[in-house]
Parts: structure tokens; C-alpha cells; sequence
């Protein structure tokens, strides 16, 4: 069978978020406690895991938000996690595991290291979520006073890209020789050391973990600005985005694999996938009363304060909740994509506050579907196939009855149409991707010499 004869298949991965990602999961009568949460997530993830999903994702963030802490109001605790997916990796055998890094607060030599040595335990399935910290409340963690502009995060997070995946090339596939009767271990032509001096950092290298069985793990970004998509086009292997309609998505796909291709990329090695808030139900009308139940229960000003966080951390209080959102600068040190989404929204349906935080509550403006699963998979395939997505990231409404709702009623749907699989096809989270093995850039050097 030749590769045209074989049929495009979506993506799908699953964003775990404590007790779901509307903002008040925490209060349906199923949610899950936080007094177990791994056993949650290690529950939540053999189901994603027998229902063939690509890979479970975590996001992160370094501080306490500072709404929750001046009112109690949400989970304010959470679990680090690549020390989460690491315990993961133990007791799965497929599943990619994916989180979050940021490049503000870390260093390039500790985040090669440990998603290196994640990638390694796992057998091939890690990936690296490279983000430039939107949480402004980070700063004081690390003895700053102020968060970092948003044009100098990006500069540091090319060059940090730039340093770990040096770090990560530091070993030849076949470095390690082992052989006992000479006694020798590794073949030190085959293990580079970096030599990196650049605006940021300085990194001697090498790294101190060997390559992987999928060579490095998986690049993800999730950034949609103007320095964002760049940074993506250039570097990124798949990209998690919100886009909150079929046209807005349609033109970010277009843009972004154009993007690639201008920077001599072929398009397929970037996958795009959307982030989905599903509420699915039996009927559609089941579903409606399923979100309707969450949003009854999302408390004034938790609702202020996480819409003040996702324009760009700023304080909306003073504001009347049934007046209209107002003029604001442009964000320095929040999400500048998701100020414009907000903003946008709030003139275009001329919204009150309180109804863009509703609007806002599940799907933090991603694409969001309310139904069935007939009519959950009718959308997932209307934006697959035409030329929005090449699959999505799930955000489950509440946990685990939110995925197990999806893994029961869109799953079967989307395999009746060819759309998604019904068992893996190999071990690496780049086999589930569909994406090339890294070819060693040292290797390639030392062989193409004359």
C-alpha cells in the first residue's frame, strides 16, 4: 500500500488539569479531591492509554496566582510535572508524556537534562512544552521585581531552544560501545561537547544523558504572536494553539505552515493542534445541561480574576462586572495572543465583563463544542479536514468524567470514519505523531567531512 492509499489520521492528546479545565471543576459533585491527585492522573491516564490518545500534557506555572491567594477561591496547589509524568512513565507503556518548561525561570542545561532523562525512561515518549512564563506573579520566585517583557522572553527562548537541542545532539546514537574486552565504554569522537556563548547563556556541554529511542524528545510550543508563530515556524515539531472559531484556526494553519516552509521546513513536520473544551453528553441537550451546571457554579470573583489574568494580568476589580471590558495597553508581560482573542470577543458580541468571563470559564478561548458524540466528532472533522487542525488537544470540562465521556462517545465516532486509530503502530510519541527521527546534527557533520 502506498502512502497516498493510506488515510489522514488526527492527533489527540489530552491536557490534564486537576479536577478539569473549567474553572470551577473543583466544585461539581464528581470532580476528583486533590488529597489523591497522581492517583487521579495515573487513573486518567491508562484511560487516555487504552483509548490510543497520542499523549497526556501538563502545563505549569511557579506561583500562586494572586486572586486565589487573596480569596481562597480554586486549587492553588498542583504537582510538578515532569516529576508527575516521570512516575507516569513507570506504569504506562505507550502514552507520550508531555509538560511543561519555561524558558524565563530555568536554565537550557537542567531542562535538557531532565526531559532527556524523561525521555529515556519512558522509552521515546517525552516532549518538551517550551513556554516564556505568561504568569507575571513568577517574577517575584525568582528574585525579580518585575516579570520579563514579552519581546526579551522571546529572544531568550530562541537561544535557549537553541542550547538544549545542542545539548541534546551532545551524543551520537552509537556512542556507547560497552565493549569489555577493551575496556572501553564510549567512543569519545562521538560525544561533543557545546560550546556555547551566546546573549544569555554560556554552556560548555556535553549533556550527561545519552540519546533516547526517539533521538530527542518532542519540541511543543504553544505561543501565537507574532514572536510566538516565528519561534514556532523555526524550531517547534507541534504546536498546541486556541483558536476559538473554524476561520480564525483555517488562517493560523495557513500562516504557520507557511511559516515552516519558508524556513526550509517540510509543512508535516510541524503538527498544529488546537486545544478543544468537549462537553459531551448523550444528546445535545444532555451536554447543554452539562456545561450549564458548571457555569452556574463559577463563583463572581474567580471568574474576575482569571479573566484579568488571561488579558495580561491586570487588575479588573474596579470595573463594573455588568459593564463592558475596557480600554487596556498593550500587555507587557501576559499572553499578547489571548489579550487580542479576549479583547476582540468582548467588542465584536459587545460583552459585559461577567459574560466574557463566562464565555471564558471552560475553554479559556479555545475552540469549544457542546453535544454529542456524533456531534463532538462532526466538528473535530470538520476542522480536520479542512485545513484547520491536524488534531487537538483535549481539555476535558471535568475529571475523569469528561474524558471518560469522550473516550466512550466521540472515540467509536471518529474510528467508524478512518479518522483515528484503534491501536498503536509503535512506541515513541514520534511514531504517534507521525514525525521524523532527529538525525544526529554532530554525526551528520562528522561523516559529511572530508
Amino acid at each position: 500500500m502506498s502512502d497516498a492509499d493510506v488515510k489522514r489520521q488526527l492527533s489527540l492528546g489530552v491536557f490534564l488539569a486537576g479536577a478539569g479545565h473549567h474553572v470551577a471543576s473543583w466544585r461539581h459533585p464528581h470532580a476528583t479531591s486533590e488529597a489523591r491527585l497522581f492517583e487521579h492522573y495515573l487513573r486518567v491516564a491508562r484511560e487516555a492509554e487504552r483509548a490510543c490518545f497520542d499523549a497526556v500534557f501538563f502545563a505549569d506555572s511557579l506561583a500562586v496566582e494572586p486572586g486565589a491567594l487573596a480569596h481562597g477561591l480554586g486549587p492553588a496547589a498542583a504537582l510538578e510535572p515532569l516529576t508527575t509524568l516521570a512516575a507516569l512513565a513507570a506504569v504506562t507503556t505507550h502514552i507520550g508524556l508531555i509538560a511543561t518548561a519555561t524558558t524565563t525561570y530555568n536554565e537550557p542545561y537542567h531542562v535538557a537534562r531532565k526531559f532527556a532523562s524523561l525521555d529515556s525512561i519512558s522509552g521515546g515518549r517525552a516532549g518538551w512544552n517550551l513556554v516564556t512564563s505568561d504568569n507575571a506573579a513568577e517574577a517575584g520566585n525568582f528574585g525579580r521585581d518585575a516579570h520579563v517583557v514579552h519581546a526579551d522572553r522571546y529572544q531568550r527562548a530562541a537561544e535557549f531552544h537553541e542550547v538544549v537541542t545542542g545539548l541534546w545532539n551532545s551524543w551520537e546514537d552509537d556512542a556507547i560501545v560497552r565493549d569489555r574486552a577493551s575496556g572501553q565504554y564510549f567512543d569519545p569522537q562521538k560525544v561533543h561537547r557545546l560550546g556555547h556563548r551566546g546573549a544569555h547563556f554560556g554552556v560548555a556541554g556535553p549533556l550527561n544523558v545519552a540519546r533516547s529511542a526517539q533521538g530527542h524528545p518532542v519540541v511543543v510550543q504553544a505561543g501565537s504572536s507574532e514572536a510566538g508563530r516565528e519561534l514556532a515556524a523555526r524550531t517547534a515539531e507541534v504546536v498546541f494553539t486556541a483558536q476559538p472559531n473554524l476561520a480564525a484556526a483555517q488562517a493560523f494553519y495557513a500562516d504557520l505552515k507557511a511559516r515552516v516552509a519558508r524556513h526550509g521546513r517540510a509543512p508535516g513536520t510541524l503538527k498544529i493542534m488546537p486545544g478543544v473544551f468537549a462537553v459531551v453528553g448523550a444528546s445535545d441537550a444532555e451536554a447543554q445541561e452539562k456545561h450549564e451546571q458548571l457555569q452556574a457554579l463559577v463563583h463572581p470573583q474567580l471568574g474576575l480574576g482569571l479573566l484579568g489574568r488571561m488579558i495580561g494580568n491586570f487588575d479588573l476589580s474596579a470595573y463594573p462586572l455588568d459593564g463592558p471590558l475596557p480600554e487596556l495597553p498593550q500587555t507587557e508581560t501576559g499572553q499578547r495572543s489571548r489579550q487580542q482573542l479576549f479583547t476582540e470577543l468582548a467588542r465584536g458580541e459587545n460583552l459585559t465583563i461577567r459574560q466574557l468571563y463566562l464565555r471564558i470559564a471552560g475553554g479559556r478561548g479555545h475552540f469549544t463544542v457542546i453535544g454529542s458524540g456524533r456531534t463532538v466528532a462532526d466538528r473535530l472533522q470538520e476542522w480536520f479536514e479542512a485545513g484547520a487542525a491536524d488534531g487537538f488537544n483535549l481539555m476535558p470540562p471535568v475529571l475523569p468524567d469528561g474524558l471518560d465521556d469522550f473516550v466512550a462517545q466521540v472515540i467509536p465516532e471518529l474510528r467508524r470514519r478512518g479518522l483515528f486509530r484503534t491501536c498503536y503502530q509503535g512506541t515513541t510519541l514520534r511514531a504517534h505523531l507521525g514525525l521524523p527521527y532527529p538525525v544526529n546534527r554532530n554525526a551528520r557533520k562528522r561523516t559529511s567531512s572530508p
